[in-house]
């Protein structure tokens, strides 16, 4: 009898859609390429709905702090989300490290900046661009290796300071500074920078970019919540998150 069979994929499709949340994520600016591209697989895989705002883990910090209605934070750093933890603003031991970010130089040029960023001291360039470093930990981390190369002093009437990683990528694609440090996974595709020149900044230059996530007080009893933590934690997330030139 044909019935039952059509019976069993209707009622999983209904238990689905009974059990399905939504939930609201902020996400440093950084993972916004992988993040979109997770998302759509675990809405896929697990029928969730996932609301995803993208900018600046400082900026995000004080929306929270001053009741921003996300229940999930994405960071840049690991700094952040341990500063919610011991203000009890979090879901007590949610937090996780999802990804180590990379640091690259990049220009929209072809050729223009070298593999070894001699670029930096030979300074043919208008305009460098940087994620503010009070708000971005990229911009921090670009701030440490121009400190530790002795270029901070030198190059700072040159900076052109993006609110965060995603206005500095603008600022250099645009052409408004010649070069800046990005994210390695704005410019990375399939295993290679997918355009203009760029410069991989060695680990050693700055402090590691460790990217933690933690669910938020405001998701504690929210299944979309937990169960993308835990989504991201598992191998396909990693798979992408590792494709866009992150380590794990």
């Amino acid at each position: 009898m044909p019935f039952p069979r059509l019976l069993a994929p209707l009622l999983l499709m209904l238990s689905m859609s009974v059990q399905a949340e939504e939930v609201s994520v902020a996400v440093a600016a950084n993972f916004t390429a992988p993040m979109q591209k997770i998302t759509t697989e675990f809405e896929k895989d697990t029928g969730h709905k996932v609301q995803l705002a993208f900018g600046a883990t400082g900026k995000f910090y004080a929306q929270i702090r001053n009741g921003a209605p996300f229940q999930m934070l994405l960071s840049a750093d690991d700094e952040t989300p341990a500063k919610l933890e011991r203000e009890g603003l979090t879901l007590a031991g949610s937090r996780f490290t999802y990804a180590v970010g990379s640091l690259v130089l990049w220009s929209a040029q072809p050729g223009y900046v070298d593999a070894d960023g001699t670029v930096l001291r030979q300074g043919g360039f208008k305009k460098i661009a940087l994620a503010n470093p009070r708000l971005a930990p990229y911009g921090k981390a670009a701030m440490e290796v121009l400190a530790a190369l002795g270029l901070a002093d030198t190059l700072a009437p040159r900076f052109v300071q993006g609110e965060n990683i995603t206005q500095t990528f603008q600022f250099v694609s645009t052409g408004n500074a010649e070069l800046g440090f990005v994210a390695l996974s704005q410019v990375m595709q399939e295993g290679r920078i997918r355009t203009g020149s760029a410069w991989r900044v060695p680990d050693r230059l700055h402090t590691p970019i460790r990217q933690d996530a933690v669910i938020l007080a405001t998701g504690r009893d929210n299944a979309a919540a937990t169960a993308l933590a835990r989504y991201l934690q598992g191998e396909k997330a990693r798979a992408i998150i590792r494709a866009f030139g992150y380590q794990i």
